[in-house]
């Protein structure tokens, strides 16, 4: 059962997206979207160069009952349109002792690729993060083969911050990891 140990209710609106918390009535549909294809579309763009590891609904339901109580600010939200779970939005941290945080975005259903659904999730995403906590970098890593996730960082202002040449091995061939990220003064300039 997932719980929320905090009692974080989260619930981010846009015109296209909502993000919100996960609740038990989700998980069969938010595990059949990551679990219920062999070879999924979207683990082709989402960092391919490291298996899908299959779990059982049981293990599954687990990572997200302790992400979902993890203490603090949620590091895991739903991103919801039309009515169905279509991805989520989370963070790692990188080094918390330095609010060194790194943000993620999945879109998991074809179908809401390119139309404007990630990049709207990722800006009310970011915007909760810099108003939850008081962090002054917000980053983001991707790989060079994931155009459309460098052009939705980039259209949100995020800068090419780092990187590192042919470390990634994907179908026989090398891809740089790309790292980008924004300052909240960089932010909150672009927000007025």
């Amino acid at each position: 059962m997932v719980k929320n140990n905090i009692g974080t209710e989260v619930l981010l609106k846009g015109t296209r997206v909502t993000l919100r918390n996960v609740t038990d009535e989700d998980l069969p549909q938010y595990y059949q979207l990551i679990h219920g294809e062999a070879d999924p579309e979207w683990k082709k763009w989402d960092a391919p160069y490291f298996p899908l590891e299959h779990e059982s609904f049981y293990e599954f339901c687990s990572y997200v009952e302790k992400r979902v109580q993890a203490q603090g600010t949620p590091s895991l939200l739903l991103i919801e349109a039309d009515g169905q779970v279509i991805g989520t939005v989370s963070y790692y941290w990188e080094h918390k002792e330095s609010n060194w945080l790194e943000m993620g975005i999945g879109i998991y259903r074809p179908e809401y690729w390119s139309g404007g659904y990630g990049t709207e999730a990722l800006k009310l995403w970011i915007d909760f993060l810099f108003e939850s906590m008081p962090l002054a970098r917000v980053g983001l890593t991707t790989w060079s083969g994931n155009h459309r996730m460098m052009r939705c960082a980039e259209k949100l202002g995020l800068q090419l911050e780092g990187r590192m040449r042919k470390c990634r091995i994907y179908n026989g061939e090398y891809y740089d990891s790309i790292r980008m990220g924004i300052l909240r003064e960089e932010w909150e300039l672009l927000k007025e």
